[in-house]
Parts: C-alpha cells; sequence; structure tokens
C-alpha cells in the first residue's frame, strides 16, 4: 500500500541571514526535505546596512563574501547530515530604488521564482545586531505566502 499524503513537496525554501534562528531554519527545511525526498533552496538576504555600503562602495568585499560563505557552508553541513541536495543563492533585501523591496519581497519573489513548495522561516527576537535581516519578514511571509509555511 502506497503512503498518501496530503502535501507534494519538490523544493523547500529557507531565507536566512546571519542568525541562530537561520540555522534552525535550515535545520527544519533538510529535516522536510528528507521526509519528502525533496531539495533544499537556501536564499541569504542581505540587509539594509550591507546594501547600502555595496552601493555606497563603503564596504570590504571580502568581508560580505567570506560572511556570505561561513553561512552557506553551514547550510550545507546541515543539508549533508540529512542526505538532501542544496542550492543557494544571494539577495538584496532592501533597495534605495525600489520601495516595495524588503525582506519578507525578497524570500516571496524567491519562492515565485523557483517554485517552491513549502517554506521555512526564521522567526526572530528583534535584537538589533546588523547581520539579522528576516526579524520583521517571518510575519509578512506568513500573511502572503501561497506555499505552507513553517515559522521557527
Amino acid at each position: 500500500m502506497t503512503e498518501r499524503r496530503p502535501l507534494s513537496v519538490d523544493l523547500v525554501l529557507a531565507p536566512v541571514d546571519a542568525s541562530d534562528e537561520s540555522t534552525d531554519a535550515v535545520a527544519h527545511a533538510a529535516a522536510i526535505a528528507a521526509e519528502y525526498d525533496a531539495t533544499v533552496h537556501v536564499v541569504h538576504v542581505l540587509g539594509e546596512d550591507v546594501v547600502r555600503a555595496i552601493e555606497a562602495g563603503r564596504v570590504d568585499e571580502n568581508e560580505v563574501a567570506a560572511d556570505g560563505e561561513a553561512i552557506m557552508q553551514t547550510a550545507q553541513s546541515i543539508a549533508a547530515e540529512h542526505d538532501v541536495d542544496l542550492s543557494t543563492s544571494v539577495a538584496y533585501g532592501f533597495s534605495t530604488t525600489m520601495k516595495l523591496r524588503h525582506p519578507g519581497s525578497v524570500v516571496l519573489d524567491t519562492a515565485e521564482e523557483l517554485s517552491a513548495d513549502f517554506l521555512v522561516v526564521p522567526r526572530e527576537p528583534l535584537s538589533g545586531d546588523p547581520g539579522e535581516v528576516l526579524a520583521k519578514a517571518a510575519e509578512y511571509v506568513l500573511l502572503y505566502a501561497s506555499q505552507p509555511v513553517l515559522s521557527v
């Protein structure tokens, strides 16, 4: 007898930033992907301070790249532990030219572009740390996503 599942999942999207909650979100996304024989896509969402610094040419590109690489290596390790395939990308979570570009819209746009079936978003406390971009995005994603969302 085949197992009937109420949900079909091929791709799980996990937006991340530099927070511990993002690591938890990737772990949950990988566990869900393993259960459904799906893949995980991790999108590193850059915050307003970093985006403004990049656009103004006031950022150490090597430092930003190293931070991003560390985040993605953590995601790759978690995916490997769950034996799931992982793809990654980076997105600006803020724009100086597009009024409606913010972390929540970036998550939903990425989900749409990739045809994600399930979203796992970190729900973070507002500590004010510069690397924590997704603190306010979870509520927006929960309100407007057309896919099932797990907020962790």
